[in-house]
């Protein structure tokens, strides 16, 4: 891990492969998840040995990146992926992520030019649903790394409620002919197959929707990583 200061954040990065590839990757976190749970190290070093240089962060006021949690906002998310793109040399990138993550990742391709591939696992387009509460904030709950079970001890996030007011402009997926590929868990809970299709039939050509036997949490499955790794791969090299 080391840390990067861009122009708006010190972010904690996590890197794999050569950093002289002509081809960037971002593997991106779900809601306040981190770049050391085991999905995101296995797709980093399943492409780093594609050829790919990869890269993962912590997202700003979270985890081991600088600042507190009101920074973890949709549009600093943005703002941080876009600046770890630039700080790495813009070159072409494939956005990948779980999940919030992959929701980030279909933003980054819709607002920055040097994406040119997007991969949801498991994720919707728009805003969190805000819960029903009168608090403040909003607390949550993550497994410790590598996540790979859940943890007895874990990490409390005491979210502030305005994280669900969110500012980002989610307009543009119908007309981004850039190529995506969703993943959809059938046994997904919090992000139904439902949701997916939904975000896959409003979202232009070229694209393609994969359902995969799996929770939410693909992280404690060994092999839906390993088949989201060759799923993704298959989407790449066909381009």
């Amino acid at each position: 891990m080391e840390m990067i200061k861009t122009n708006s954040f010190e972010l904690a990065v996590v890197t794999a492969g050569n950093p002289s590839s002509e081809r960037l990757m971002l593997c991106l976190p779900g809601r306040l998840d981190t770049k050391d749970y085991a999905h995101i190290k296995s797709h980093m070093n399943f492409f780093a040995d594609k050829g790919f240089f990869t890269v993962s962060f912590d997202p700003p006021g979270t985890w081991e990146s600088g600042g507190d949690i009101s920074l973890y906002t949709t549009p600093n998310y943005l703002t941080a992926i876009n600046e770890i793109i630039a700080h790495f040399g813009n070159k072409p990138t494939v956005a990948l992520g779980h999940s919030r993550g992959g929701t980030m990742a279909l933003l980054a391709g819709v607002n920055n030019e040097y994406v040119t591939h997007m991969i949801a696992v498991m994720s919707h387009w728009g805003p969190s649903g805000k819960p029903e509460t009168n608090e403040a904030v909003h607390i949550s709950h993550r497994d410790l790394p590598p996540g790979t079970e859940r943890t007895a001890e874990q990490k409390e996030f005491r979210l502030p409620m305005s994280y669900f007011d969110d500012l980002a402009d989610y307009s543009g997926l119908d007309a981004c002919a850039k190529p995506k590929l969703f993943f959809a868990g059938t046994e997904d809970v919090l992000v139904t197959l439902d949701d997916v299709q939904e975000m896959f039939d409003s979202s232009a050509e070229p694209k393609q929707l994969i359902k995969i036997n799996s929770e939410h949490d693909y992280r404690l499955h060994p092999e839906v990583i390993d088949e989201v790794n060759k799923k993704a791969e298959e989407f790449l090299s066909a381009e």
